[in-house]
């Protein structure tokens, strides 16, 4: 290894793990699910379990990395989210909750990976996995007798993950990666759910702070918590225009939040579900190559997103305290690529799900408004004189308004929330 490469690699390094410690930006696509993870993979909706793009598409099959080759990958994505909300029957019914939510998030990734040997690779991947922020103007009946002046929430998730690729065969690989996981949280203007808590408005007062802002509840300012799971994976080629990839990451064990331990259930316990995706390649001509991806992400693993918002339900923060109500979703993807010649490569793709929030949910889900459906893509790749990688895309995710049912709804009342969401990026790559 020469002098310069080994000075270059180390100063890569040094940059990667600059950006493992940038402020947490926020997403919600798939529940709270980023649509890809890449640049390249956000251009082709997500799709892309079976296919090997560069370094980052470890973050989506860590056995992608076997075929890759030495490289370093970077990339910052602008992600706009636009969320409203209208309340319905309860306190407050009809009330407009535009509030401030018009805040664009800077997410940045990185991944690098080495060769060891003719069979064996190890890389780093560093990618945001996903989160949910609202911010609106405070709403009453969510705030109470808090004089915060906004209502709303910020939940960031971040994934170290360090992989291993394998060939067990000449043209099929396996990975397994470690996710180091660091997650953040805060909420805000939500002291008026002391009444669904355990214990009473009284106890347990932040330092100036109302009564309905409990420690535990609201108004805590940010807290933080690690974890980890494992991801493993597979790719193989069936025939010479044929490629299939599968990948499945463990259910998370991550701290529970020491801060919100009043809100969330199980004590402040928010882990991360497990998730799967199964997808195929094709290449019915030179220079295209056509992908479809199903992935499963079994949100009704955590009580906390899972469990229902109504009264049937035990206080805030006990093991079978009120949730988000969210479902398992089924998101199915479709990308293609096209070599328009050896310099540039175009990609598009569509992805499409049920949302996972019921018309019986929605009142929680007023600071959590995840029912993104369709995503539109688009993205490319320019290959530079110095064989160093341009990478772009575009993404729109169409409004989807879900209407709450006031059926059984309590004082609190549900709420109407709408979502749609726009994205770009920008990354670079190049060999090694």
């Amino acid at each position: 290894m020469s002098k310069f490469n080994f000075k270059r690699k180390a100063a890569l390094l040094t940059v990667g793990s600059a950006l493992s410690v940038l402020p947490l930006s926020a997403m919600a696509t798939n529940g709270y699910f980023s649509h890809g993870y890449g640049v390249t993979s956000k251009g082709q909706a997500g799709a892309g379990v079976a296919t090997s793009e560069n370094a980052m598409s470890g973050a989506t099959n860590p056995a992608s990395l076997a075929s890759v080759g030495n490289r370093f990958d970077f990339g910052l994505e602008n992600f706009t989210p636009d969320r409203k909300s209208n309340l319905i029957g309860g306190t407050g019914s009809g009330t407009d909750l535009d509030g401030n939510n018009d805040s664009s998030f800077l997410i940045p990734e990185f991944a690098y990976n080495q060769a060891w040997g003719a069979d064996k690779t190890f890389g780093v991947v560093v990618y945001g996995n996903g989160g949910m922020n609202t911010r609106y103007n405070a709403i009453a009946q969510y705030a109470g007798a808090s004089s915060a002046s906004e209502t709303g929430v910020n939940m960031a998730q971040l994934f170290i993950a360090p992989t291993m690729t394998f060939k067990v065969a000449p043209k099929h690989s396996l990975g397994v990666s470690l996710n180091f996981i660091y997650q953040t949280f805060e909420a805000y203007g939500i002291g008026g759910f002391c009444g669904f808590k355990a214990a009473t408005c009284a106890n347990n007062l932040a330092p100036g702070a109302a009564a309905s802002d409990l420690v535990g509840l609201s108004d805590q300012g940010e807290d933080d918590s690690t974890g980890y799971s494992v991801k493993i994976g597979w790719q193989g080629e069936l025939a010479s225009n044929f490629q299939m990839g599968f990948a499945y990451q463990t259910k998370s064990d991550m701290e529970a939040f020491s801060k919100y331990n009043q809100l969330f259930a199980e004590q402040g316990d928010f882990d991360i579900p497990s998730n799967w995706t199964l997808g195929a390649a094709y290449q019915p001509a030179a220079g295209i190559n056509l992908m479809f991806d199903v992935q499963q992400i079994n949100y009704s693993e955590v009580a906390s997103i899972a469990n229902a918002n109504n009264s049937g339900m035990g206080a805030l923060g006990t093991n079978n305290g009120r949730g988000f109500g969210w479902d398992d979703m089924t998101i199915y993807k479709l990308g293609g690529v096209f070599d328009v010649n050896s310099n540039l490569v175009l990609r598009a793709g569509y992805s499409q799900t049920d949302q996972p929030i019921g018309a019986e949910d929605t009142s929680f889900n007023v600071l959590a408004p995840a029912v993104i459906e369709q995503h539109y893509t688009f993205g490319l790749t320019y290959t530079l004189a110095n064989k160093g990688e341009l990478n772009a895309f575009v993404m729109y995710a169409p409004e989807v308004t879900v209407n709450g049912s006031t059926n059984g709804a309590g004082s609190e009342g549900n709420a109407n929330i709408t979502m749609s969401q726009t994205a770009f990026g920008m990354g670079y790559g190049w060999k090694f």
